[in-house]
């Protein structure tokens, strides 16, 4: 052996032999970014779990204001364009097509075919979250859908059932406008597109170039502003009615039927306990339609753990997991097992949640929808409560904001 080969052996030999013996491996961190409505209630207790169950992960969790929503993204996008994304966050269905353009996102398909809990979601779930390429990003993680509040008490003594159909919600519409009564709690304000949608979109309308001005579409939007105009079912103050005076209304006896979701519930029932029930909104002639409020959770592609962020989002997504999270959002679970015991809402609304469910769809993920949902439905909306301006004439607007 020649000298010099033989003298870096031995070098290498004696750096060996002075090495101290390989250190247990840490494990492996990971970020992930959340927000809840009550930012006082803490994951700590999920995170401690799942630990327990898996030594070889740490997981960083990080409470991110949400701000309506602007400063949670504002803050995602800016470490995405800075290169330091979490390794996974709780995200909406609004930004998926943003953050697949950008190539932010990891396809969860080969993780799920191995996840023994895919099967406990729905498919109704799996449905509404598959991105436009037929591929998974998104883990569903909790979810609220906007269903019918209708006064039980006052449909059982009138012989009526709650209403399945356009005509019977009328016809139930109708005949509770009496005595200081009106039968529908009309939300013509702010966030009032969500009740509309049941009833245009529903009825025929889409957001897909012309599908507001069709024939079925504008006599859809006629119909819901006649429940006003025409038939005077809603209270005269329903032009500028929000989500806290259909709440108040209804809870004080002014209206006996109301578009909204699980998250009203409980004060709803604290004023009128057994009095009020939960059933889907009434389909139209061809379809049904509702409001999804869904979240989830998804692995970005910068990461480097994906495996163990996945590990971590699928333990969120199932069982006790998901219950526990839910406990904390105040939302309802995807996990089969984990809402058979659920009971932080009545079950009677959470059935309600769950049936509407093939109904549920979300607006449209274009940069569009904000102003449609800030100004352009309230603006038509009110206009044509007050006489000021046709249904039609909302219509033609509200498709010339989409498609020009």
């Amino acid at each position: 052996m020649r000298r010099r080969t033989f003298t870096r052996l031995l070098g290498a030999g004696a750096a060996a032999a002075a090495l101290p013996a390989p250190a247990i491996a840490r494990p492996v961190k990971i970020r992930w970014w959340y927000h809840f409505d009550r930012p006082e209630n803490t994951p700590a207790e999920l995170v401690d779990r799942f630990q327990k169950a898996n030594p070889d992960i740490e997981v960083e969790a990080q409470s991110i204001p949400w701000g309506g929503g602007t400063d949670y993204y504002n803050r995602l996008f800016a470490a995405l364009a800075a290169g330091n994304p979490p390794d996974c966050a709780m995200l909406k269905l609004a930004s998926q097509a943003q953050l697949l353009e950008m190539g932010a996102l990891a396809p969860l398909d080969d993780f799920l075919r191995g996840w023994t809990g895919r099967g406990d979601i729905g498919e109704d779930l799996w449905r509404i979250t598959r991105a436009a390429d037929g591929r998974h990003y998104y883990l569903p993680v909790q979810y609220v859908v906007l269903y019918l509040y209708y006064r039980a008490d006052l449909f059982a003594q009138a012989g009526l059932a709650p209403p399945s159909t356009f005509d019977a919600f009328l016809a139930a519409a109708e005949t509770f406008t009496k005595d200081g009564m009106w039968g529908f709690g009309m939300r013509g304000g702010a966030g009032g597109h969500d009740n509309w949608g049941p009833f245009v979109l529903g009825g025929g309308a889409s957001f897909e170039k012309g599908g507001m001005v069709s024939a079925k579409a504008l006599a859809a939007n006629r119909w819901y502003a006649e429940l006003a105009t025409r038939h005077k079912v809603t209270p005269p103050s329903a032009p500028t009615d929000g989500f806290r005076q259909i709440v108040d209304g209804f809870k004080a006896g002014r209206t006996a039927m109301i578009v909204h979701h699980v998250g009203s519930a409980k004060e709803i029932v604290e004023a009128l306990g057994d009095r009020v029930s939960a059933a889907p909104v009434p389909k139209g002639p061809e379809r049904g339609w509702t409001l999804l409020g869904d979240e989830s959770n998804g692995v970005f592609a910068a990461s480097a753990n994906r495996e163990a962020a996945f590990r971590w989002i699928a333990f969120l997504s199932e069982g006790e997991g998901n219950a526990l999270f839910n406990r904390l959002s105040g939302q309802l679970p995807v996990a089969g097992k984990a809402a058979a015991g659920f009971d932080l809402h009545p079950a009677r609304f959470v059935e309600a949640s769950r049936a509407s469910l093939p109904l549920a769809a979300v607006l449209p993920d274009s940069p569009k929808t904000a102003d449609f949902v800030r100004t352009v439905w309230p603006t038509n909306m009110q206009q044509v409560l007050l006489g000021q301006k046709s249904p039609d004439e909302m219509m033609r607007a509200i498709e010339a904001h989409f498609h020009g």
